[in-house]
């Protein structure tokens, strides 16, 4: 099992890679596989107000006997949070930490930016954010599904910089991704990818597909064992230094994800092919609304 962890721009580490409890496993009790991922080697958890299922998190990690300093837990803001009155990011935040069972969570996100955009809240909305730092709550804040004008303008304002910024990321959006991308790296935010196997679990018959099976039987013979086209995928992000998220009610699957971080280096040339036929075409699964792109 790996322990390599991304240092955030606080100086808090990040494991690279997230056990997810949306998809499939949304509004659903989801203690099962989270225990069995805990036990099979995650050791981040990545929830979410809007995924109706964090007490399934408190459950697992209780179950689990992890002590909560060997864990690292990420939930999100609910997309439909407001900055009306009465309503508290405090408040709220605090309601995710009594369903998971713990004083702080290590890193809160804002799932969204589009209530906020709309309505010009978001650098009111982030040093509401800073405030649950300050109070203890988060040990990190950073962001998810946010675009370059989005991040500007926390930015503009912030006295703590995102720390995160969580975004579907996979060769089939890279051509829309990449500003993204190069935006966090420049001010020190660490981008983690959602939906990183997009390309195999819904992209197939793109223009990766022959390229991806020609890099896993390349690296299957350097690595003397079986690569995977999504170990591949996962090694793409590796490469990035992005923190990869993803899920599974396999055991054997979840032996795979995190074997990817053992896998051979891809070369320069097989990353910029990737990246090549990547933007040939444009595949975003969620949050479409948010980004506004033409096919």
């Amino acid at each position: 099992m790996s322990t390599k962890t991304y240092t955030l721009s606080n100086g808090k580490h990040i494991p690279w890679i997230g056990f997810g409890t949306g998809t499939a496993f949304y509004g659903q009790d989801a203690s099962g596989p989270v225990k069995q991922a805990i036990a099979n080697g995650f050791t981040h958890l990545d929830g979410a107000q809007s995924y109706d299922n964090e007490e399934s998190i408190g459950a697992a990690i209780k179950a689990s006997g992890k002590q909560r300093l060997d864990l690292f837990i990420t939930t999100k803001l609910s997309p439909n949070f407001t900055l009306a009155p009465g309503e508290s990011l405090k408040a709220s935040l605090e309601g995710s930490l009594k369903k998971i069972g713990t004083d702080y969570v290590d890193l809160f996100l804002v799932h969204s930016p589009l209530a906020f955009r709309k309505d010009g809240t978001l650098p009111a909305l982030w040093v509401a954010m800073e405030g649950l730092v300050k109070d203890g709550l988060a040990r990190s804040i950073g962001v998810s599904n946010f675009k370059v004008e989005d991040l500007e303008a926390v930015l503009a304002e912030a006295s703590i910089p995102p720390a995160v910024n969580q975004i579907e990321l996979h060769p089939y959006v890279w051509r829309s991704a990449k500003s993204i991308y190069d935006l966090c790296k420049a001010k020190g935010i660490t981008v983690a990818s959602y939906n990183g196997l997009s390309p195999l679990t819904k992209g197939k018959g793109g223009p990766l597909d022959g390229i991806l099976e020609d890099i896993a039987g390349r690296l299957s013979k350097d690595y003397g064992k079986t690569v995977t086209t999504g170990q591949v995928l996962q090694k793409w992000l590796i490469q990035k230094e992005v923190i990869v998220i993803t899920t599974t009610s396999k055991a054997e699957r979840i032996h795979e994800y995190l074997d990817a971080i053992n896998v051979p280096d891809l070369t320069s040339d097989e990353i910029a092919k990737i990246e090549e036929n990547g933007v040939k075409v444009l595949k975003r699964v969620y949050m479409k609304n948010a980004f506004a792109e033409g096919e």
